[in-house]
C-alpha cells in the first residue's frame, strides 16, 4: 500500500496474492489523470505473479486507507475468477478491521468462457 499512486482518489490500496507455492506477490493501485487507465492493486498483484509464471493461486489480502475494508471492484473480481478461481479474499482497512470471503460470495454470477 505504501507504494500506490493515488493523487485523484486519495484511497491508497496495496494486495497481496499468495501462490499455491506459498510465494507472495505485491500490488499497489497506480491512478492516472485518465481514469479508466488505472490499476487496481489486485490486478497488479495478479499480474506480476502471471508474468513471474505462476498459475496457481491460493489466496489475496486487500488493505486500504478507507474508514471500512472495501471489497475488489467488479473488474478486478473477473480477473481474479478467470486466473485464479474461486480463492479465499480478505479485506482490511488499517484500523485492524477484517472481513473473509470466498471470491464466488463476491462475484455470484461470473461471465464465463464460451
Amino acid at each position: 500500500m505504501k507504494s500506490s499512486r493515488a493523487p485523484f482518489s486519495k484511497l491508497r490500496v496495496g494486495a497481496a496474492l499468495r501462490a499455491a507455492n506459498g510465494k507472495v506477490y505485491a500490488g499497489s493501485n497506480i491512478e492516472t489523470a485518465s481514469l479508466g487507465l488505472t490499476v487496481c492493486a489486485e490486478r497488479v498483484a495478479l499480474f506480476s505473479a502471471i508474468a513471474h509464471g505462476e498459475r496457481k493461486f491460493k489466496e489475496i489480502a486487500i488493505v486500504s486507507s478507507a474508514s471500512e475494508p472495501i471489497t475488489p471492484c467488479g473488474a478486478c473480481r473477473q480477473v481474479m475468477w478467470e486466473l485464479c478461481g474461486n480463492i479465499k479474499v480478505s479485506i482490511h482497512n488499517l484500523k485492524g478491521a477484517k472481513k473473509e470471503f470466498e471470491l464466488s460470495e463476491l462475484l455470484p454470477s461470473p461471465f464465463e468462457k464460451f
